[in-house]
């Protein structure tokens, strides 16, 4: 079944850890698990531990910042 041109092959979904997602937006791991359990920042579940789409976090920062001057 051929796919759209707009889906991503998940071979091609780079996925960071919950402790590289932390350091990449400087805050603690359990910032970013209340982001995942809240449904703000998606993830994967891998066995006990969650793994987030670089592309998720990319996002979430562009939607969160804002211009304070």
């Amino acid at each position: 079944m051929p796919s759209e041109p707009s889906d991503i092959s998940l071979a091609q979904v780079q996925f960071l850890t919950v402790a590289e997602v932390a350091s990449m937006m400087r805050v603690s791991k359990m910032t970013v698990y209340r982001l995942v359990h809240a449904g703000e920042l998606p993830a994967a579940r891998v066995g006990r531990s969650f793994r987030v789409p670089r592309r998720a976090v990319v996002d979430y920062l562009r939607n969160a910042y804002f211009d304070a001057g």
